[in-house]
């Protein structure tokens, strides 16, 4: 039996795509799925993309992260049906349309008629699922999308219908008039979910105006604004009813005096020059206070034009003096209506100015701005003006600055259950945590009522139909609840609105609009309200709409309703996270999803934002080309937590191959390579555990913690905290264990010690396989069919078939991992100390003397003693007691701390450490523990920081210390050892020579060599073990023959050349 020889040259891409060809001929993930029906189900919900657009480095991250925890749970028994979906609707489709066809609003849409309109976007959100497809398949993204959910569809839209009728039953849906984010360019209010998504820096006038008081000439009100166009909409000014405010004079730039009201605190940040307090008076004192309105273009009845209070005035910028325009903000509109005030409607729904405002008419408000501005200074009412930097809210599709603009709408009451939103918060576990009560509390806390109506086109229309005449309203939640009115009333008999063929019904604009119904009330016509919904509101539908509820598939909604799982980025807090989370509680009471992953902004190598502006987004396809699907998708899993940034570049996802990725592989490699060398048989009787070495049983024991860390990691979602530990197995499994192991897999007698070691490889690699299936499905899949179905024919035929490994605790010596443990740290600290006296590894030297911290300590090192000296290449190995038998301690006080804070008493200070054992003075500093001395009677204490600690090793050695460890080499070097040492230079000059001359592991060869006195020495003494570390069946000190593999090095100064013939037959 063979293994299928591999080669340490892989191709990790092209591997990828005979995986990836295995899996579509063999139906793999099909069958994964399929295996697993009538298990404990794991439900996890897709997120809908919308195919309008090519995929970009961040969708990459959020599928391998979705795809990740279905695939461990499927393994682990559970049934995960993975349903796909396609988001259809919305802005970002109608925007994208609209710039294809030259269009800059809504009245060239409807010029060119809603049905072709509404027939572009349709045929739109299809353009590039083969892309998407595509890109999902390689990156190994295993999911439904041969039975995907599409928002567009008659059975998706029904269900959305069905939503909606429980919600206006219950009084939840309803028509208010408010003040609403608009974006005049779509011609649309929007969802305070979609507003927050579009907010960015800008620099806006900030100007400080003059309100002149109608009553008492000379004196004026000074007010702070950022909207300067939103002024002649001005009807009221609200102050701070207990803030205190001022009257100060002050000289104008004409030589006369005016008086100016403002509140005190900001006064000197808002005045210029020199004044003069007048009168201090509260807030309360100033309502009821008339002022000239600055413009009087609209006509008004009733009272304006006063002050007011508002408990929303603060003192922390402005004046402390706020205008009012109900037309134009939230809480100006909520005052306006509280006090009765007119709500002035200067600006038209395009932002432009209406006919009556006739200095500005027609132009956008933002345009008009410098010219408010420049006629306010012309009118001697315009105090100050300066650019104002803040965070003002943009549309999240066609980046124009949004206006807040009173308006009828159509809205849910989410704040009626704000507390149940909350509530159901409570039973959702967030990844990362913060965000439970952060983020997305945050955003629950501050509720207002979902904004659901757009006056669009493409999207789900809702389902009101009104009376032109009456007004009574009637809310549709089926099809068949429309068939049987229009049946009812005789204008279609019953089918027909619906029809055998479903081709038939389309329920999108301008169809729908069609459907005209009697007012039950009064006899008129009713017709559909125009507006169609958020198309936030679909994507938050899937969970019932995905499978047509209530109308068929009751039975698999509930099975798989709520979620087990979901993921996005963290941006989707106020997004689909809402929209989900809101629909599910106004629904059922309940929340919607019970483990959310949220994934933080994946940035360029650089740490900047990628965007195609800057010419540094980064294709997915170039990097699973250059390094495959495996190397990302371990890198995204492995750079940060999920909820942080990540950078990523080509040269970062390299550096996953090198590091991991190629020292699995060459791992696997090296065992097949032997293995196949010496008929290795997995199938032969398992060496038992306890008969296996230390270094067996380590290996093992650090196998089975990791399976039962990372099992417990992913059953957490930590995914960061699952992979890192497996990265960390495989440095240490090819580094400490394959490396310290090769003599066993080198030797030609096969014992017992050698069986236990191809035994204990291939169990850790075929569990690793099965462990990192979920991270890295491809490579893993190619390693198991190689490792496990070539020699199990019953076996399942792909990783992805099989079930996640069980740790084995009885097979885990946690004693024995923390004494390997510390010999890797022992280990590691003597390396630093070989660097640090400038020695190479494979120079022999004398002795290595280690200070641990304790009895036990020591003992583990006696036990693997063997390993230490190994490692180090040293002959022997000391335990000493104290600090000072290695290196000598000088303690200080740091002269610019202590002498400047104690003064006279630093020379005495000085003169009392001296008096102490340095070497217990240096361990309390570095226990981080403050110093008390005796200075003339009196307690001096010094802290860790003003006191210095120099080192000196004793003479002769090298020495590192960290954290209560001390490791020393003695770098004294004999000939014996400087000889013993170039012969190990030789072996691996050798080593190297027979590797580039493309020479088989099991090939001997005749090494001939020419060279000085030196290598005549090394040649004298250890020409054997050059021989036998070499497979040379003879060391010849001739020239070498002009066929050989030939290599010049320098040993001790001198020239020795190597050449390298293959001999017949395998070394003995």
């Amino acid at each position: 039996m063979r293994f299928k020889e591999v080669s340490s040259q892989v191709d990790f891409p092209s591997l990828e795509q005979e995986v990836l060809d295995t899996w579509r001929k063999g139906n793999t993930f099909r069958r994964s799925v399929d295996q697993r029906r009538g298990g404990p189900t794991f439900v996890f919900y897709e997120g809908p993309p919308t195919a309008n657009g090519l995929p970009h480095i961040g969708h990459a991250l959020t599928r391998v992260v979705k795809d990740l925890f279905p695939r461990y749970k499927t393994m682990k028994g559970f049934y995960s049906v993975r349903k796909g979906g396609w988001d259809t609707h919305g802005l970002p489709v109608e925007i994208e349309i609209e710039k294809e066809l030259g269009f800059s609003g809504k009245k060239a849409i409807e010029a060119y008629g809603v049905a072709e309109f509404n027939q572009r976007c349709k045929e739109s959100v299809f353009r590039y699922v083969k892309e998407w497809v595509e890109l999902s398949d390689r990156l190994g993204f295993w999911i439904d999308l041969e039975n995907p959910y599409i928002t567009l569809t008659n059975e998706y839209m029904e269900s959305v219908w069905w939503i909606l009728k429980q919600l206006w039953d219950r009084g939840l849906l309803y028509q208010g008039y408010k003040s609403l984010p608009y974006c005049p360019r779509c011609g649309t209010a929007l969802s305070d979910h979609e507003v927050a998504q579009g907010y960015r820096e800008v620099e806006d006038p900030g100007i400080t105006v003059r309100f002149p008081l109608r009553d008492e000439p000379g004196t004026s009100f000074l007010v702070w604004t950022t909207t300067p166009w939103t002024l002649p909409g001005n009807v009221a000014l609200a102050v701070g009813p207990v803030l205190p405010y001022i009257v100060v004079e002050q000289k104008t730039p004409n030589g006369g005096t005016e008086r100016l009201i403002l509140a005190e605190p900001l006064a000197e940040k808002v005045l210029k020059g020199e004044y003069q307090v007048v009168r201090r008076l509260r807030g309360r004192d100033l309502v009821g206070l008339h002022y000239q309105p600055l413009y009087t273009f609209m006509p008004v009845e009733g009272d304006y034009a006063y002050v007011l209070t508002g408990d929303f005035v603060s003192v922390e910028e402005g004046t402390g003096i706020v205008h009012i325009a109900p037309a134009f903000g939230a809480e100006d509109l909520e005052v306006g209506k509280e006090h009765g005030l007119p709500v002035l409607h200067t600006v038209d729904l395009e932002g432009r100015f209406v006919d009556a405002v006739t200095p500005w008419r027609g132009l956008f408000v933002k345009d008009a701005d410098p010219l408010i501005i420049q006629d306010l200074e012309q009118r001697g009412l315009l105090y100050e003006a300066a650019p104002y930097r803040h965070v003002y809210p943009f549309c999240w599709r066609c980046d124009t600055p949004l206006l807040y603009y009173a308006k009828t709408s159509w809205f849910i009451a989410t704040t009626r259950v704000k507390d149940r939103l909350l509530a159901n918060n409570e039973k959702i576990n967030w990844y990362p945590e913060h965000i439970k009560h952060g983020r997305f509390g945050n955003w629950l806390e501050n509720n207002v009522d979902w904004a659901l109506g757009r006056e669009r086109y493409w999207g789900t229309p809702l389902p009101i139909w009104e009376c032109t005449s009456c007004r009574h309203r009637e809310c549709f939640g089926s099809v068949r609840e429309l068939e049987e009115r229009l049946a009812a009333e005789g204008r279609a008999p019953e089918g027909v609105l619906c029809g055998p063929d479903p081709k038939t019904l389309d329920l999108h604009r301008p169809f729908v609009d069609a459907i005209h119904l009697t007012c039950p009330k009064c006899g008129g016509t009713m017709r559909r309200v125009p507006e169609v919904i958020d198309c936030w509101f679909d994507s938050g539908a899937m969970p019932v709409a995905q499978w047509h509820y209530p109308f068929e598939n009751q039975e698999t909604f509930r099975e798989q309703f709520p979620a087990d799982f979901i993921s996005e980025a963290v941006d989707q807090t106020r997004g689909w996270f809402y929209s989900l989370h809101a629909i599910s509680v106004l629904l059922f009471d309940s929340p919607c999803y019970l483990n959310c992953v949220c994934l933080g902004l994946v940035l360029d190598e650089e740490g900047e934002k990628m965007s195609k502006s800057k010419g540094n987004a980064l294709d997915p396809w170039d990097v699973i080309k250059v390094h495959g699907a495996d190397a990302l998708r371990w890198y995204l899993y492995t750079a940060s937590p999920p909820g942080q940034e990540r950078r990523v570049s080509l040269n970062l996802v390299g550096d996953v191959v090198s590091r991991f990725l190629l020292t699995l592989w060459n791992t696997y490699v090296f065992f097949v390579t032997y293995a196949n060398l010496d008929g290795f048989d997995p199938r032969e009787p398992r060496i038992p555990w306890e008969k296996r070495s230390l270094l067996d049983r380590w290996i093992l024991s650090e196998l089975n913690l990791l399976v039962q860390r990372t099992t417990e990691a992913l059953d957490h979602y930590d995914l960061t905290g699952a992979a890192r530990p497996i990265e960390k197995f495989v440095d240490n499994l090819s580094n400490w264990y394959v490396r310290r192991s090769r003599r066993r897999f080198w030797k030609s007698e096969a014992d017992e010690d050698k069986a236990a070691a191809y035994q204990t490889l291939y169990e850790c690699l075929v569990t690793l396989v099965k462990l990192l299936a979920p991270f890295t499905p491809f490579v893993t899949d190619a390693i198991y069919r190689n490792l496990v179905c070539s020699v199990y024919p019953d076996a399942p035929d792909s990783v992805h078939l099989t079930d996640y490994p069980e740790a084995n605790l009885a097979e885990c010596d946690r004693d024995l991992i923390d004494e390997i443990q510390l010999v890797m740290r022992v280990v590691g600290l003597g390396r630093s100390a070989r660097n640090q006296a400038g020695i190479k590894v494979r120079q022999p030297l004398s002795q290595v003397l280690i200070k641990v911290r304790d009895a036990a300590e020591k003992r583990s090192l006696e036990r693997h003693a063997d390993q230490v000296l190994d490692e180090l290449n040293v002959k022997a190995m000391a335990l000493v007691d104290r600090p000072t038998d290695l290196v000598e301690y000088h303690v200080s006080a740091v002269p610019s701390l202590v002498g400047k804070r104690l003064g006279p008493l630093f020379p005495k200070v000085r003169e009392a450490l001296a008096r102490l054992d340095p070497a217990e003075v240096a361990a309390r500093v570095q226990a981080g523990e403050p110093l008390t001395l005796q200075v003339d009677g009196q307690d001096v204490v010094l802290q860790p920081e003003e006191l210095q600690v120099r080192v000196t090793p004793r003479e002769g050695l090298a020495v590192v210390e960290e954290a209560g460890y001390l490791v020393a080499l003695d770098t004294r070097l004999t000939e014996e050892l400087l000889l013993e040492g170039h012969a190990r230079d030789v072996v691996r000059r050798i080593q190297t020579l027979r590797k580039d001359a493309g020479f088989r592991i099991e090939d001997r060869i005749a090494t001939y060599w020419q060279g000085g006195p030196t290598a005549q020495r090394v040649f004298a003494a250890w020409g054997d073990y050059i021989a036998r570390e070499t497979l040379s069946v003879s060391l010849l000190e001739a020239e070498p023959p002009a066929e050989s593999a030939q290599a010049t090095l320098s040993l001790g100064g001198e020239p020795l050349t190597l050449g390298l013939v293959r001999v017949e037959g395998r070394a003995s």
